[in-house]
């Protein structure tokens, strides 16, 4: 079992930063992959970006160039680093943790409780 612990959401103007982090516990010898997916009110759940054994990373296309995943495999905490957001940023975030095929399609395996970033314009 993988614990998945989040922080750093929070209220922002358009145009700020925010840094989100997720922490994982347990057994971790399935995960090949961390992600952060995000939920706007009325719609669905997005993959925001991804990393694969810590190097490979992906990124939806709405958030290229703005922000960076990024893992620490010492603390096994992955960072989403958010830079120039806008309006249409807000959600709430969700660390992932799985296998990373699951992972592209939604079945990651196991999920953060969730992080609520408002992004003001």
């Amino acid at each position: 079992q993988v614990q998945l612990v989040e922080s750093g959401g929070g209220l922002v103007q358009a145009g700020g930063s925010l840094r989100l982090s997720c922490t994982a516990s347990g057994s971790m010898s399935r995960i090949n992959a961390m992600g952060w997916y995000r939920q706007a009110p009325g719609k669905q759940r997005e993959l925001v970006a991804d990393i694969t054994h810590g190097v490979t990373t992906n990124y939806a296309d709405s958030v290229k160039g703005r922000f960076t995943i990024s893992l620490d495999n010492a603390k096994n905490t992955v960072y989403l680093q958010m830079n120039s957001l806008k309006s249409e940023d807000t959600g709430v975030y969700y660390c992932a943790a799985g296998n990373i095929m699951g992972l592209r399609v939604g079945v990651p395996g196991y999920w953060g409780q969730g992080t609520q970033v408002t992004v003001s314009s």
